[in-house]
């Protein structure tokens, strides 16, 4: 990868960690769009997951831990896969779409991470229910800001690679 290439993309990585510092409303951040960016951006699958999981860890060790984090990665990894299997169809359409699914797998994930820890609903069924219909607001600020933050990166790098023609790596354009 070239260095230019690099720069680029540390910026934009860099970016996502300070953002999630900022003051934002409840699941409405850009590392599941990280984590979807970087799965149809990097080749190297180990490189694809160590970003976003290397941002949520970095940022963790400041914000605290909580009992639900495994769930939290899983999903997040998950959203890396989803992206490696975008990386022949990088278009708005596919990436929206895979913004969608992946804030569904999030919420999916970690609600049952949340029911399953026994911290807070009842381990019944009528307790797995309430713990997703309670996640429901969530969900909303998920999708919002994995479409917002997707059009960022995306965007953003695209634009990058226009606009520095050094950037591109072969003709392959949005991979790393």
């Amino acid at each position: 990868m070239n260095k230019h290439r690099i720069i680029a993309l540390t910026i934009l990585i860099l970016a996502a960690v300070l953002l999630r510092f900022l003051p934002h409303p409840p699941n409405f951040t850009p590392i599941a769009a990280l984590a979807l960016f970087s799965g149809v951006i990097f080749r190297d699958r180990v490189m694809a997951l160590a970003m976003p999981i290397g941002v949520m860890l970095v940022s963790d060790l400041f914000l605290g831990w909580h009992n639900t984090i495994p769930f939290v990665y899983v999903a997040f990894a998950l959203m890396v896969f989803l992206g490696r299997s975008l990386q022949n169809h990088a278009t708005v359409g596919y990436i929206a779409g895979g913004g969608i699914t992946g804030a569904m797998l999030f919420f999916l994930i970690t609600n049952f991470g949340v029911w399953i820890s026994g911290t807070m609903y009842p381990a019944t069924w009528e307790g797995l229910v309430a713990a997703y219909v309670a996640a429901v607001p969530f969900l909303h600020n998920m999708i919002l800001g994995t479409l917002f933050y997707s059009a960022v990166l995306f965007g953003a790098f695209h634009f990058t690679e226009r606009l520095v023609p050094s950037i591109r790596e072969g003709s392959g354009h949005l991979r790393a």
